[in-house]
């Protein structure tokens, strides 16, 4: 037990909060599915465009895949299964029918290039996908390749009912041009595959608790992808974390969730898609959240009660002009996570809202929730919370000497949700994974006294000015509350006198904005050696698939 624990939060989850397995009977992730299909049934458990799946309808369907999965497919228990695709209907339909069927899911970002899935796939060596068919024709490049034996091709409107399918996959591939040529001759049509599937029932594979059931890749920010473990163990855990920490005002039965963010991204995938499940939310997906007038559109008809989002979709949204016109009577909390949540950003969300956004935090490697805010009103604006339960947390220094509260170091953390490794890289895991059992997050931050825990910034995105840390988020957010900035990056560039200088890249709001108005506001707050000595303008700032800042794309 390290001494951040000694000073514990158990005052914010009450003993009688289940959080930990031990007190249920799951031995893998499609008993808690099991669970909430029987007491839900016929409430709407995913929506998309209008059309939506009840809990019975995605039981029905995603046993007719297993089906599909073992009688067709030949797939057996422990076999990599590929889903690629954004929130559409499909995706929950393919991820508990390969879950029933004992597969390995290895999620993948429909945005990757062919190099990126190549990669992905021989690393994971997948046997078998499931994919959108605006992607195919970089499938059908890469397959030569890879493992891959057998293919499923989707698209949009599949699971629609008639015409509405049929109109919107038209649309899609005649009109919007968004479907590249392809020609994979051995490809199943998703609805053939439920056909197919449907036609004999699926054996049940029983699962422990230690098997895989997710190689999740880490988005590659840092360097090389590479697939952390993640076992039904590790994904259950933080499921009834996070279902502990919602406790205070969520409610079974009748929770709404919109989520923008793709569930192939594991806070997604884990938060929405399987946490909210145990609480029988009605999960509203959003196919292209960049889409911000039908986004704003779905909020204002919607009536959702709770929202996950990253710091750049609230901006977005906050700085289109229908945005004034949406309800937020019904919602409950917002959640923000992947990346730091800019304190103007989270203050002017509550002032036009009257709602809160609290900041979360996690990684891929801990699937992926560590801390949060709480959601009861002792939230602690500016922090990333507190360890959810079973979590611990400690900070060290370069020797891996244990810090004292208020002292910035690398964040450890050790709890249930913790990856086992990286996949075929006992290397890289031992880089990151202590003897003891204690994960490097490569994150530096503090806690206070109050036990709340504070991300100062990447550790491989410091800036060091002449022998002085500068963390990119400070500098981000004080120049973030300028009115007429819209995003920020602040990196590193180097500097023959002090080593490196702070350069910030700048979306401007106000065209009229110059590096002068920049320099002279970031010197109001900050110190003279952060204040940036270079400042660029661009139109857009480079992201990932959820809208994380990609520095390391800046800086090179």
């Amino acid at each position: 037990m390290s001494k951040m624990s000694e000073r514990f939060w158990t005052s914010k989850y009450h003993s009688s909060v289940p959080h930990n397995i031990e007190k249920y009977n799951y031995q893998q992730i499609i008993d808690v599915f099991d669970e909430a299909v029987q007491n839900y049934k016929d409430q709407k458990a995913f929506e998309n465009m209008g059309v939506h799946l009840s809990y019975n309808e995605l039981d029905r369907l995603s046993g007719d895949f297993a089906s599909f999965l073992q009688n067709e497919l030949g797939l057996k228990k422990g076999d990599r299964i590929a889903i690629q695709m954004p929130n559409v209907l499909q995706f929950p339909v393919a991820l508990f029918g390969a879950l029933r069927a004992g597969l390995v899911v290895v999620n993948t970002n429909p945005l990757y290039t062919a190099k990126e899935m190549r990669h992905q796939f021989k690393d994971s060596g997948t046997k078998a996908i499931v994919i959108l068919a605006n992607f195919a024709s970089l499938l059908q490049e890469v397959l030569p390749d890879t493992e891959i034996q057998s293919v499923v091709v989707t698209e949009i409107g599949d699971l629609f009912p008639f015409p509405k399918s049929l109109l919107v996959n038209s649309v899609i591939k005649h009109i919007k041009k968004m479907v590249p040529a392809y020609s994979i001759p051995q490809a199943y049509s998703f609805n053939k595959a439920l056909d197919i599937g449907s036609q004999k029932t699926y054996q049940k594979v029983p699962s422990q608790l230690e098997d895989t059931a997710f190689l999740q890749y880490t988005g590659g920010t840092t360097g090389v992808s590479k697939g952390a473990i993640l076992t039904h163990k590790n994904i259950i855990s933080n499921m009834m974390q996070i279902c502990a920490w919602m406790k205070p005002k969520l409610k079974q039965g009748e929770e709404i969730a919109l989520t923008p963010l793709p569930m192939y991204h594991i806070f997604s995938l884990t938060v929405n898609c399987l946490a909210f499940m145990r609480y029988g939310s009605k999960n509203i997906l959003i196919t292209n959240p960049k889409d911000i007038p039908a986004f704003i559109k779905i909020m204002k008809e919607s009536k959702f009660t709770v929202m996950s989002g990253v710091n750049t979709l609230f901006n977005a949204l906050m700085n289109h002009k229908d945005f004034s016109s949406i309800d937020f009577k019904r919602v409950k909390v917002s959640v923000a996570g992947a990346m730091a949540l800019q304190r103007p950003v989270a203050e002017r969300w509550e002032q036009l809202t009257k709602t809160k956004i609290v900041e979360g935090y996690g990684l891929t490697e801990s699937s992926p929730v560590v801390c949060c805010n709480p959601i009861d009103g002792t939230d602690k604006p500016g922090t990333i919370g507190l360890p959810l339960p079973d979590t611990d947390i400690r900070i060290v220094d370069d020797n891996n000497k244990e810090l004292n509260f208020g002292e910035a170091g690398e964040i450890c953390v050790k709890g249930p949700q913790v990856m086992k490794g990286y996949w075929n890289k006992q290397d890289e895991t031992n880089n990151v994974i202590d003897k003891e059992g204690w994960l490097h997050t490569g994150d530096i931050g503090l806690v206070d006294n109050d036990g709340f825990v504070k991300i100062v910034d990447r550790k491989k995105d410091m800036i060091l000015v002449s022998g002085f840390n500068v963390y990119p988020n400070e500098v981000e957010e004080a120049i973030a509350s300028h009115p007429g900035v819209l995003e920020v990056a602040a990196i590193g560039k180097s500097d023959v006198h002090s080593g490196e200088v702070v350069k910030v890249v700048i979306v401007k709001k106000d065209p009229n904005l110059t590096t002068e108005d920049v320099i002279a506001h970031a010197k109001k707050s900050l110190t003279n050696y952060k204040v940036p000595k270079v400042v660029e303008f661009r139109d857009e700032l480079p992201k990932t698939n959820v809208g994380k800042i990609l520095r390391r794309a800046l800086r090179d």
